[in-house]
Order: structure tokens, then sequence, then C-alpha cells
């Protein structure tokens, strides 16, 4: 009985929402809009300020990235690519993100790793090719050229290029 009631009432504000529309002007119309759509951005700021520790989480930029232009043109699914690099490279050891000493970043990558990182498939062989191919698609999201910053990475991946190469020699 009370889901009619409900469906009842939200048909009659529907109704009534339709019929203003359908008698006001357009001016008026796209005012009411602008206004809504400024106070929902103010109302979704003080949301995002109260939950501010959750801005910077991974969810929320991947949400937020694809309605973001960028310069490099970063889709989700590169930005996904390189977060796991990132994490690879981590997890590995290879590349410390709170120590800018680059001497203890400093060790022998392993074949496993190296393919990792390129992200190939180490039980499959591949052509030189196909490899440079996969390497220049890394490299044009993280070259230096791009971001200063990437550097270190940059490196990183180059050895990767070097080590699959020389096994394939």
């Amino acid at each position: 009985m009370n889901i009619f009631f409900i469906t009842v009432i939200i048909f009659i504000i529907i109704y009534v929402l339709l019929s203003w529309f359908a008698r006001t002007s357009a001016k008026r119309i796209s005012k009411i809009i602008r206004i809504f759509i400024i106070l929902s951005s103010i109302l979704l700021a003080f949301l995002m300020v109260y939950a501010g520790r959750y801005i910077f989480s991974l969810p929320f930029v991947l949400a937020i990235l694809p309605l973001i232009k960028t310069k490099a043109g970063i889709s989700l699914f590169q930005l996904l690519r390189l977060w796991g690099l990132f994490r690879v490279l981590r997890n590995s050891g290879r590349f410390n993100f709170n120590n800018f000493n680059q001497a203890s970043n400093i060790q022998n990558m392993s074949l496993d790793e190296a393919y990792k990182i390129l992200n190939l498939d180490s039980k499959r062989k591949y052509s030189k090719n196909e490899i440079l191919n996969s390497y220049k698609k890394i490299m044009k999201k993280i070259h230096p050229d791009i971001s200063p910053e990437l550097n270190r990475l940059a490196s990183i991946v180059n050895e990767a290029k070097d080590i699959i190469l020389k096994e394939l020699s």
C-alpha cells in the first residue's frame, strides 16, 4: 500500500514539474538550470572538502581522469598500464618513490622483471619489432621530454628493453 502512495506522489511531482516546464520561457528554464548546476557544484565541493582524504585516492583519480583532457592524451587504459608499471617497479624495489637516493635503487634487473616492465609475457617469444613497439608505446607517455620528473623511470624502461634485446640475440 505504501508503494502505491509513493508512486502516486512521484507521478504528481513529475506532472507538476512537466507542466511548469511547458508554461515557462526558455530563458527562465536555462537560468534555473544554471543556478541548479552552480548550487550542486558548491554542494559537491563542500562534500569533497568534508571527505578530503578520499580526493587523492586511486579510485577517485581513475573516476575523474577521463573527464580531464590532458596534454599527453592519456586514456584510462593507459593510466592503468602505467599504474601497473609503477606497482611492478615498487614491488621489485627498482624504483623507490620516497627515497631520492638513486644509489639504493640500483639492482640487477631480472629477465621476468624486464618483461613485466615492458608489459610483455615472459613465456612467449617476441620479435625485435614487437619488443621495440612495446617499448615505444611506454616511452611516449614517460619520456623525459614530456616530464623531466620521469627521467629515472625512463632509464629503467630503457634498461628493461636492453636486457630483453640482449637475451633475444
